[in-house]
């Protein structure tokens, strides 16, 4: 099965790995003076993907629900038939690019040690040879 993740050039320091567009969206819209068509879009966008995505319950492969080793915390990936939910994603993408921020598109077939997965999504830890 093929993967997609959606990245800025931001990297979450304990993973060497790139921040995912949903952190570029967050960041657009706590920007001072952001004018309010770009913020309506931008919530009708986030809005779709809170009402059609799950949150993923779990991001590494630890069994204590009361650490999380930072070290080893997953990466979230569509997956490459999730059609209408990467076409969202796209909108969202040409939304951010248009306000700034690059987006790039990793795709792979190896997303690590996949610890939740749903039918639009998996949570992976990395393995090495991840693209990240």
């Amino acid at each position: 099965m093929k993967y997609l993740r959606f990245v800025r050039p931001n990297a979450i320091e304990h993973l060497g790995a790139r921040e995912g567009f949903f952190c570029a969206a967050y960041d657009l819209r706590s920007r001072p003076g952001l004018d309010q068509y770009t913020s309506d879009r931008l919530e009708d966008h986030l809005g779709w993907f809170r009402e059609h995505l799950a949150i993923p319950g779990k991001f590494n492969r630890s069994k204590s629900k009361g650490s999380l080793d930072r070290n080893a915390a997953g990466l979230s990936w569509f997956k490459h038939d999730a059609t209408e939910v990467i076409a969202r994603a796209y909108d969202l993408i040409h939304l951010l690019r248009d306000n700034g921020y690059p987006i790039e598109i990793i795709r792979t077939e190896r997303v690590g040690y996949i610890v939740y997965e749903d039918a639009h999504q998996a949570v992976a830890e990395p393995f090495s040879d991840t693209p990240v």
